[in-house]
């Protein structure tokens, strides 16, 4: 997946409150999940929602923050921390406040390298194994 839109400079992907980078990001970290499902073959549409929305939830990114964090360049970990410690609009209903900040930190970076044109990198972060040709 490429933006069509030319991309952002990273001082200025960088000058966006971080809550605007991760409201990108999770629509970019969706579009990328429910691709990949689709294209494994996964063809029923309740299936597909059902398994969407086990990773593309607060707690499913949390767990995923995990193996991330050391992948993480350092201009990376700290767009993932402002994330992180951002004050958000809203509080999730069905998450703890820790899992909502740990995804809100990484809706944040996939926003990022989205809006930066950095899509290989979002590729290599968040499906490696499709990399490798698991």
């Amino acid at each position: 997946m490429k933006s069509q839109t030319a991309p952002v400079s990273a001082e200025r992907a960088k000058q966006l409150n971080p809550v605007v980078l991760a409201f990108v990001g999770d629509a970019v970290y969706s579009l990328y999940v429910r691709e990949r499902l689709v294209l494994s073959g996964t063809c029923k549409p309740a299936e597909l929602n059902k398994l969407t929305s086990a990773v593309v939830s607060a707690h499913g990114q949390s767990g995923d923050v995990e193996r991330l964090l050391p992948l993480l360049t350092e201009e990376e970990a700290e767009i993932y921390r402002r994330g992180r410690n951002a004050k958000k609009p809203s509080k999730s209903k069905n998450a703890s406040v820790c899992d909502y900040a740990r995804s809100t930190g990484f809706e944040a970076v996939a926003g990022y390298l989205y809006l930066t044109g950095r899509t290989e990198r979002l590729q290599e972060l968040f499906f490696p194994e499709e990399e490798r040709g698991e």
